[in-house]
């Protein structure tokens, strides 16, 4: 069994400004710092043998605070990052109605296809599986990519709600099939602020 711990990069000033930040690269904040040093010392307890995140910089921070504590180098792959938001990049919900009304979302903005998103998401699954049959992986991406891929590989709809950054959500490969046995959790920045 491959096991794939899906990580969502730690919080940025973007994401507490609710800007969409897409392929934009946007480095963590203090916060986000601390956030990925309280999961290196949840994953710290446990087995991990390969740790990958996308090239953008707050999924890279992230993934070395965490490869730092493991004692694992970080490869970084492209094919991870986050879904291209084409114009919608760098706005807020304000920013968006004033640009393009109410109706907004319903508009085209150039925003990459579902299609594309699995696509590159589900060969570098397949690699990786191919690859690295049993062992323990780290993918520190995106939440909108962790999203889309969820629901691709598990035809499922219970895969929706918005990530808290840090979270991980667990995926196994047996047999050809994909199973989660844990989705969006944040214990480790529970414990962290006590």
């Amino acid at each position: 069994m491959t096991t794939i711990a899906f990580v969502r990069h730690g919080v940025t000033d973007w994401n507490a400004e609710r800007r969409i930040q897409g392929i934009i690269d946007v480095p963590l904040n203090d916060q986000g710092r601390a956030q990925a040093q309280a999961l290196a010392s949840r994953f710290e307890k446990e087995h991990w043998d390969l740790l990958f995140t996308s090239q953008l910089t707050r999924a890279r921070e992230t993934g070395s605070i965490i490869g730092q504590a493991l004692g694992i180098p970080v490869h970084t792959d492209k094919r991870i990052r986050e879904v291209n938001f084409g114009r919608l990049e760098g706005t807020n919900e304000q920013d968006r109605i004033k640009r393009w009304g109410t109706d907004w979302s319903k508009l085209e903005h150039g925003k990459e296809k579902k299609e594309q998103v699995l696509k590159r998401g589900n060969e570098f699954l397949e690699n990786l599986v191919e690859q690295h049959q049993g062992r323990k992986i780290i993918v520190v991406s995106h939440g909108t990519f962790i999203r889309a891929m969820l629901k691709g590989l598990l035809a499922s709809d219970e895969y929706n709600g918005s990530l808290v950054n840090t979270s991980v959500s667990m995926l196994h490969h047996k047999e050809q099939k994909w199973a989660c046995s844990l989705f969006n959790c944040d214990a480790h920045l529970k414990q962290s602020s006590h």
